[in-house]
């Protein structure tokens, strides 16, 4: 895998997560020092899921944030391109399936609400994902969206970027069964908008009441999003963003 920018290879993509399958998510959790719990709690807690509702997990992985969020009591499905991550979480009590995110295989309006963790970075149409999740939440459901972002204080960012850059693939080489990955990935989070560009795309996707809250410092931000209620997905004027 050549070193990313934001234009990415589908296929090389699916295949690189299929590698790094078997030890990804105890690759992730060593990485963030245990933080990736914490971050897919805050996710489930900012869609704010009841028993009863139906939510969409886009790019699930294994299906660790499928099952963290159905712990809400929600239906939650979780769909993602790779079919060795799927097939990671085969054990999990919740419905995984292999999909695309800019070709959703669900009819419009199924989901009362929508969210991608750690995903929306390797899509190659950012914009066209963020559409389709638009098209199958229904009107007035709610999307968030959880990822990478900048550190907001000058000396942190300086460290973090040391760390995403040296220590962070050092980590990788010892722990994954895809070290390689790892160097895309912080490539990826390095060229990754920052907290109001990635509102603005949000809110130029058919968006509206856009807001984020930083999270360990802006390492990560959840931005936070309502399917308009009259508007259709692709006609929906530009809401004002916030930082919430």
């Amino acid at each position: 895998m050549p070193r990313a920018t934001l234009a990415k290879q589908p296929d090389a993509v699916s295949a690189m997560f299929d590698q790094a399958a078997r030890r990804y998510d105890l690759t992730n959790t060593l990485l963030s020092a245990g933080a990736d719990r914490t971050w897919r709690a805050r996710t489930r807690e900012a869609l704010g899921l009841r028993p009863g509702e139906r939510c969409l997990d886009v790019a699930c992985g294994t299906g660790v944030s499928t099952e963290a969020l159905a712990r809400s009591g929600a239906a939650v499905v979780g769909i993602d391109r790779s079919p060795g991550m799927v097939g990671r979480g085969t054990h999990r009590p919740v419905t995984l399936r292999v999909g695309d995110a800019l070709s959703l295989p669900f009819e419009e309006s199924a989901f009362d609400a929508a969210t991608i963790m750690f995903g929306l970075r390797n899509v190659v149409d950012p914009a066209a994902a963020l559409r389709e999740m638009a098209r199958v939440v229904r009107p007035g459901g709610r999307l968030v969206v959880c990822e990478f972002s900048h550190p907001t204080w000058g000396p942190f960012r300086t460290v973090y970027l040391r760390y995403l850059m040296g220590g962070l693939p050092r980590i990788a080489r010892r722990v994954s069964s895809n070290p390689d990955a790892y160097t895309y990935l912080a490539d990826t989070i390095r060229a990754w908008y920052d907290q109001p560009a990635l509102a603005s795309v949000i809110a130029g996707s058919g968006w509206t009441r856009v807001s984020w809250r930083n999270l360990t410092g802006g390492i990560v931000a959840l931005h936070r999003a309502v399917r308009p209620a009259c508007a259709a997905p692709d006609t929906a004027p530009l809401p004002q963003v916030a930082h919430a």
